[in-house]
């Protein structure tokens, strides 16, 4: 991954925007059908001070920081791709284990869910609804004509930051990702709370 977005991109101010859209980008280079994926986010400048082989490695020189001749700016976040998630392990179990060193400032995930849109949510049967009813919903979900596939990246800061990008399969461009802070608050909490010392 770079720092800087390809065509087509949207253009976005808030370094962590522009983390969220990076990792959706490069998500959506591998296509669907993909595992999720963890990111630590790390200073720019400080991981080429600290880790400069690491910042080598990943591309990141002077002449590639997006925030360049920007003093006063806030500074960049590199997303920096950590090892596969183990399969078969609950998402909320998996996060539970998760602990960053305080040179990560923040994390992010990528992950692929079927969701249904609001309109056909209230057709969902009272019994599916229920604590215990997960694997029987998920099935419903999958099985009901509305449902849509859905990439979603969700990342978090130390100071409690939150962005988020939601793209569609249906409409698998980057022109088309909606992004907000509130759009997956409980994966925003899960992430939050690998955060917490």
């Amino acid at each position: 991954m770079n720092n800087l977005p390809s065509d087509g991109t949207p253009l976005a101010s808030h370094p962590l925007t522009r983390a969220v859209l990076e990792i959706d980008e490069y998500a959506a280079g591998m296509g669907w059908d993909q595992p999720a994926r963890l990111f630590a986010l790390v200073d720019t400048a400080k991981l080429r001070t600290e880790e400069p082989e690491l910042a080598g490695q990943l591309g990141l020189d002077e002449n590639n920081d997006d925030n360049s001749g920007n003093a006063g700016k806030a500074a960049s976040l590199t997303p920096v791709e950590q090892d596969e998630l183990p399969p078969g392990t609950p998402l909320d179990e998996f996060l539970a284990t998760i602990g960053w060193p305080d040179a990560v400032a923040g994390c992010a995930m990528t992950v692929e869910r079927l969701m249904l849109p609001p309109s056909a949510e209230s057709s969902v049967p009272e019994e599916l609804q229920r604590e215990g009813a997960e694997e029987r919903l998920a099935k419903w979900v999958a099985e009901h004509p509305e449902r849509q596939e859905v990439r979603m990246t969700v990342a978090v800061l130390r100071d409690g930051s939150r962005e988020s990008a939601v793209r569609l399969r249906e409409k698998d461009a980057a022109t088309e990702v909606l992004t907000g802070a509130g759009l997956v608050p409980g994966l925003a909490e899960a992430l939050a709370a690998t955060l917490e010392d």
